[in-house]
């Protein structure tokens, strides 16, 4: 992506009035900047490559680690997806609300149609916290936190170092994690999720 590009969408999210924790920003597609770059015919293509034609943004997370805002991921998955109503199915919940949102956590057959392109607004170095992959997790469905675990305790991490303007495709399920940040400069993620469409099956995801 252009560093100009970039540039504007980092200075609508720094001021932006959306609900801030440590980590960053969580619905950010509230933003017209990030909705409108969620819509960049890069971005699109990367992911309609992976998912198909019908593929559409619904979600989008700044992740932010700075001097004073420095933080840790545990080992995880992503499981949880923004819906539009609720509808006791399943294979859907525990339902939550998170800023006015309606979450569930999702079947493996709803997550396997879900792409996170993970923008980079600045260099992701060794130093800063980056992301760390168990590689090919993604491919094991949901798992048990014992099972997450044992992968973690067993299996070499990778390190994703990522430059400025640099974009990682990731796949919700792949087991993930961060350490804190050693060094100086920021790392700033602007994740934007994609979905096979604006319904998986017959359940709606809502647009966060």
């Amino acid at each position: 992506m252009e560093h100009r590009e970039l540039a504007d969408v980092a200075a609508d999210l720094s001021t932006s009035a959306l609900s801030r924790s440590r980590a960053g920003i969580r619905h950010a597609m509230r933003i017209p900047s990030v909705a409108a770059i969620a819509q960049h015919p890069k971005l699109r293509a990367l992911a309609r490559s992976i998912l198909g034609p019908s593929t559409v943004p619904y979600r989008a997370t700044l992740f932010s680690k700075t001097r004073n805002t420095n933080w840790l991921v545990a080992w995880h998955q992503d499981t949880a997806l923004p819906l539009a109503e609720r509808d006791e199915r399943p294979g859907w919940g525990p339902w939550s609300v998170k800023e006015g949102v309606l979450y569930a956590h999702a079947p493996e057959w709803a997550l396997f149609q879900v792409i996170a392109l993970r923008l980079h607004l600045d260099d992701s170095t060794a130093e800063n916290g980056p992301l760390r992959v168990i590689p090919k997790t993604h491919k094991q469905g949901v798992l048990t936190d014992d099972a997450i675990h044992e992968l973690a305790t067993n299996t070499p991490p990778i390190t994703c170092i990522v430059p400025r303007g640099g974009v990682l495709a990731m796949r919700p399920l792949l087991v993930h994690g961060s350490s804190k940040s050693h060094g100086e400069e920021p790392r700033r993620v602007l994740s934007i999720e994609y979905a096979t469409g604006p319904c998986l099956s017959d359940v709606k995801l809502a647009v966060a």
